[in-house]
């Protein structure tokens, strides 16, 4: 088996690679294994890395080391190839993908990296390619393309920057008319923004999904109806720790502002005439007519480390 990292020295706000290749090859030395380590020289690399090594038909665990932007590159590359397990090395600004398994320090132990196990999980399929977190639409994804602006402030990422590019939003024209079908259910709702969650967090922490897990082959779809600037800020907290869904249903706070379905499928379009939806997959942001996407049960495999995979299934096995 193949062990190979592919470290993006662009994410964040230093190069990862200067500290993560001793640490690397110094567990590698420990296990005695051998690895292989490429560092990304543009766009895209990643995803290259990745598919060669999906088009060798040899058991490769790739470990994606950077923000969830990284992670989404290697994903495109090895989903529906099942001799590839995608790790993460959280290396970012938002680390949102591993927020659904631990904490970053589990992640960023390289013994405990190599000792992982590979676990199946859902995929998300989107004109914009696969995710594993979530896809969203609205004012959250035109919050998402606008956070690369902030993140080159200096001292100004994570949280910081998803929180000046919601009052960047905010300042401007607010909520869309929106056709959605669920599951063939056709609903049209004045919102603010819809995010479909196999994870449980995006944008530096908010909790969009708290129960969503990434392997029942269901979607939890969160609708946000138009509300005003005023009822904005309320939501927002609601939303940033979660608080809006409890044991499976909307709480009694977020019932007049969401509306909540668990799902298959989604498909959803601007019926208000005024142009293309912003749309981001995993923190990937594009402009799109149409949107769709689609539960893809268990067509990818990813690599928990230890502490990471016992808390996981502690919590579904809480759940059930």
């Amino acid at each position: 088996m193949q062990q190979l990292f592919i470290i993006n020295p662009a994410a964040g706000k230093t190069d990862a690679s200067v500290v993560l290749v001793p640490q690397i090859q110094a567990a590698a030395a420990r296990a005695g294994v051998d690895v292989q380590i490429e560092v990304t020289r543009s766009r895209g690399h990643a995803r290259q890395l990745a598919e060669a090594a999906a088009a060798s038909g040899e058991e490769v665990h790739i470990y994606a080391a950077g923000g969830d932007g990284t992670m989404n590159e290697v994903l495109q590359g090895a989903a529906n190839h099942p001799n590839i397990a995608v790790g993460c090395i959280p290396c970012g600004s938002g680390n949102d993908y591993v927020r659904n398994f631990g904490t970053p320090a589990d992640f960023l132990d390289m013994d405990a990296q190599l000792a992982a196990e590979a676990f199946p999980v859902d995929l998300l399929a989107t004109p914009q390619g696969y995710g594993i977190d979530i896809y969203a639409a609205g004012i959250d994804a035109q919050v998402a393309n606008g956070i690369p602006k902030w993140r080159r402030i200096p001292l100004c990422g994570g949280e910081a920057a998803y929180a000046l590019s919601i009052v960047q939003q905010l300042c401007g024209h607010i909520g869309r008319r929106v056709e959605y079908v669920i599951d063939g259910e056709v609903l049209t709702v004045d919102c603010l923004m819809c995010a479909v969650c196999n994870g449980r967090a995006y944008g530096g922490g908010f909790m969009a999904g708290p129960e969503a897990q990434p392997d029942d082959g269901w979607l939890d779809v969160f609708i946000v109806r138009k509300v005003s600037r005023r009822v904005i800020a309320k939501l927002l907290m609601l939303y940033k720790n979660g608080q809006h869904f409890k044991n499976g249903q909307l709480t009694e706070a977020a019932k007049p502002y969401f509306i909540y379905r668990r799902a298959k499928s989604v498909s959803l379009r601007a019926a208000d005439g005024r142009g293309p939806i912003i749309a981001t997959v995993d923190g990937e942001c594009a402009p799109c007519k149409q949107v769709s996407v689609q539960v893809q049960p268990l067509a990818g495999r990813v690599l928990l480390p230890l502490p990471a995979y016992q808390r996981f299934t502690a919590k579904k096995a809480a759940v059930k």
